[in-house]
């Protein structure tokens, strides 16, 4: 904890630093350069001081490997004419491979890179960039045209390099949206700086290896990093269950705010991380928004404050794992010599979770490498408050013995409600100061004993910056304030000329005839969020409806249904699903010819998600009621108050057999519709290998009712859901279905069935444990 110290002096110096300040007196040249060739030339002339200035506009293809050498004192600067008007676009990156490099101002959107990283500290494997900067820049959707292509937005080699007052979001492909990497001396003690960032949305990836940061991998997970990740928001960052995933040595987490990100700060691998001051804002709602999961050993957790997070176990306020006896590196070590001090949970549901992810249950499907029984010890949990404005039963949850935490001085206000806690968790009357809606500051009534554990007298501030030695108290907040410290300005944080605050725009309602090619004309011609509205009639097309935008298409007469009749190829849909597509499809009757889709998506190139909302349908005669291909994705797709009939097959999302941990779409929802002689596939939803970190997809059947269905299902099976981790099937009906089974139910996760009605259509069963094919 002695690192402590320094880490305080750095981060001093570090905050003082405004947006796209580089920190440097210009001396050298400043050249203004218009096209590639000339920027290479430049780069290769450039001395210590130099000003390299890309005209304003679009650069394409444009592929800049920075190789030239500042010195501290004179560093060598590449920016933008104006920034935010350089836009990098189409196949291309930037490269460092020298010293002293500051890079400002850029804009990279509409593209991909055609390397392993947009923004990359290294050019080959010893060429890499030190004391470098990325500073005041944007990366935007800059997604690769599928979701399985591995890159990463900005990639750490070398040492002492930094990321600061930048804004990166939107990345859908696989990969971390920015990974340190570790491997090899120069790369190790690296001390990189990611500071005042805004990561802003990253949307869900459906399966593992979506994280926003990720500090090395499994295998160097025993070398330091001493990296830094402080003063950024994380801003509906939902790639995956780890937001961070650290996994070196002696990394530094401080003064973040997690904001409805859905996933935790996780220790993955490696040793020695201080998390302190960080924030964790959920909604009050959501199980999916999590806080810290711990891993490994020498952790120190402090001054944390967590309001309305609701996750469970993986997602968790606070989740300490158990770890696999002799774990091999890229499994679960044992916590332990861990501290968790001084930090404020608020309206958490059971904040404090230990022994996460026990899995002894599941021996007889699992290897013993994989069974994690190994619980916590030499833990301290002291001096900490919990507060909730509704009694919890549960504060204090042990998924597996305890006896090796200490628990000390730790403070609950639980309304009344008795609980059952460790000693060392005592309830009392707590004061609350409401800051704003989201920050509420616990004041104990009157002087309580503040434990001083080994090294607790290194932890000298609280999470306001406040001395702890002039005035030391229980909870994240050593003295009480009024003061809004203001942590959701956005403005705080990336640059100082872009916001992601888009002004509202009012949808147009748009009528379309049934004029061949006019509801295509339509849906072209409209803008993001526009309604089209279907007169009464019958609308024929030979074409699939190209859906690349949020759009609403809905009979104009709730009693009167649209007829849409789609006459096109074999094997194609009548609405095509595009990258970005969402389509709101209310009111309707949907025909086909019996070789066609419904609804599908690119078999190529999607490079980002689309949803599905059908309410009020009849939809009847189609090869595919729905049809997803590999490497798509979708957030959601929804069926409600529909009737489909008459089709080869239904609701198809099972193409990621990869094995893998992936899957088509995160939340597939049917309510209230009607499925009536479906002959296969009714609904074939897969997720496949063994990935405890996956912890969905997501299926909810419910009061529905099948009929006539699953004759030429090859399984026997009508509702395929094979891997996906929530399934909740209730108050449906299944009647004359000719196959073994309803559906297979896994027991050890979170499936549930209720009150679901079975006439002639086989079982419904629950297997306790599923055996899936391991990833690892």
């Amino acid at each position: 904890m002695k690192r402590i110290f320094i880490f305080l002096t750095i981060i001093t110096t570090l905050f003082s630093c405004k947006k796209g300040d580089t920190q440097e007196t210009i001396v050298g040249s400043v050249t203004t350069l218009n096209n590639a060739e000339e920027l290479k030339n430049a780069i290769k002339e450039a001395k210590p001081g130099d000003e390299l200035v890309l005209a304003n506009g679009v650069w394409k293809d444009v592929e800049i490997k920075f190789t030239s050498k500042g010195t501290e004192d004179k560093p060598i600067t590449l920016r933008a004419e104006t920034a935010g008007k350089v836009f990098i676009e189409g196949k291309s990156y930037l490269k460092f491979g020298g010293e002293h490099l500051v890079v400002s101002g850029l804009y990279f959107r509409n593209g991909y890179t055609p390397s392993n990283a947009v923004i990359d500290f290294k050019v080959k494997k010893d060429q890499v960039g030190n004391y470098c900067r990325v500073t005041n820049c944007v990366i935007e959707d800059f997604n690769q045209l599928k979701r399985d292509i591995k890159d990463h937005w900005v990639e750490f080699w070398g040492r002492h390099n930094q990321l600061d007052h930048c804004y990166i979001a939107g990345k859908s492909n696989e990969g971390p949206t920015v990974r340190v990497e570790i491997k090899g001396n120069r790369n190790i003690k690296n001390f990189h700086q990611i500071v005042n960032n805004h990561f802003g949305p990253r949307p869900r990836k459906g399966g593992p290896r979506g994280e926003t940061i990720q500090l090395g991998d499994s295998f160097s997970s025993m070398s330091p990093s001493n990296t830094t990740i402080a003063n950024n928001l994380f801003e509906e960052c939902n790639g995956e269950v780890e937001i961070i995933s650290s996994k070196t040595n002696f990394n530094i987490f401080k003064n973040n705010v997690f904001y409805k990100s859905e996933g935790s700060l996780v220790t993955r691998h490696g040793n020695y991380a201080t998390i302190d001051g960080n924030y964790f804002i959920g909604d009050g709602v959501s199980e999916n928004y999590g806080g810290i999961r711990l891993i490994n050993t020498g952790h120190t957790v402090i001054n944390n404050y967590f309001y309305n997070i609701k996750g469970k176990n993986f997602r968790s306020p606070l989740a300490v794992m158990n770890g696999i006896p002799k774990s091999p590196l890229n499994r679960y070590n044992q916590v332990t010599d861990v501290t968790v001090a001084y930090n404020t949970w608020v309206n958490c549901d059971s904040p404090l979770q230990f022994g996460v992810g026990t899995n002894v249950s599941q021996k007889d499907v699992l290897p013993l490498s994989e069974i994690r029984s190994a619980k916590p010890i030499r833990t301290v949990v002291a001096n900490n408050i919990i507060y909730n404005e509704k009694g919890d039963a549960t504060p204090v949850v042990a998924h597996d013995s305890i006896n090796g935490v200490k628990f000390k001085n730790n403070i609950i206000n639980n309304q009344g409600v008795s609980f059952e806690g460790p000693k060392g968790l005592k309830e009392q009357t707590i004061a609350v100061s409401k800051i704003n809606d989201y920050l509420l500051i616990p004041k104990l009534e009157g002087k309580e004993e503040v434990y001083n554990g080994f090294g607790f007298d290194e932890i000298k501030t609280d999470l306001f910056g406040n001395s702890r030695e002039e005035s030391n108290a229980i909870g994240a907040v050593s003295v009480a304030t009024t003061t809004d410290p203001f942590i959701l300005d956005k403005k705080k944080y990336g640059t100082d000329w872009f916001s992601n605050e888009k002004p509202e725009t009012k949808a147009k309602t748009i009528e379309a005839t049934t004029a061949a090619g006019d509801l295509a004309a339509k849906i072209a011609g409209a803008s993001d969020g526009d309604i089209i509205s279907l007169s009464p009639g019958e609308y024929t097309f030979d074409s699939s409806l190209v859906i690349n935008k949020t759009i609403t298409i809905q009979s104009k007469n709730a009693d009167e249904k649209a007829q849409l009749l789609y006459v096109g190829k074999e094997g194609t849909p009548a609405f095509e699903m595009n990258p970005k597509g969402n389509l709101f499809l209310n009111n309707v009757v949907i025909k086909g010819q019996n070789t066609q889709y419904a609804f599908a998506s690119l078999k190529e190139n999607m490079s980002s998600l689309y949803n599905v909302t059908v309410d009020g349908a009849e939809i009847s005669n189609f090869d595919y009621v729905l049809k997803a291909y590999k490497q798509t994705f979708s957030d959601d797709i929804i069926f409600k108050n529909s009737t489909l009939k008459d089709c080869a097959n239904g609701i198809e999302l099972s193409q990621e057999t990869n094995d893998k941990g992936d899957y088509n779409v995160e939340f597939l929802t049917i309510d209230n519709c009607q499925f009536d002689n479906i002959a296969s596939n009714v609904i074939d939803y897969y997720r496949g290998g063994y990935d405890e970190s996956t912890i969905g997809g997501n299926l909810s059947v419910t009061n529905s009712t099948f009929t006539n269905s699953g004759s030429k299902e090859t399984n026997g099976i009508l509702l395929n859901h094979r891997g996906i981790v929530n399934v909740n099937i209730a108050k449906n009906t299944f009647k004359n279905n000719r196959v073994k089974l309803v559906a297979m139910l896994w027991g050890a996760k979170n499936n549930t069935h209720a009150d679901n009605e079975i006439v002639n259509s086989g079982k419904l069963i629950v297997e306790e444990n599923i055996k899936l094919k391991l990833m690892y």
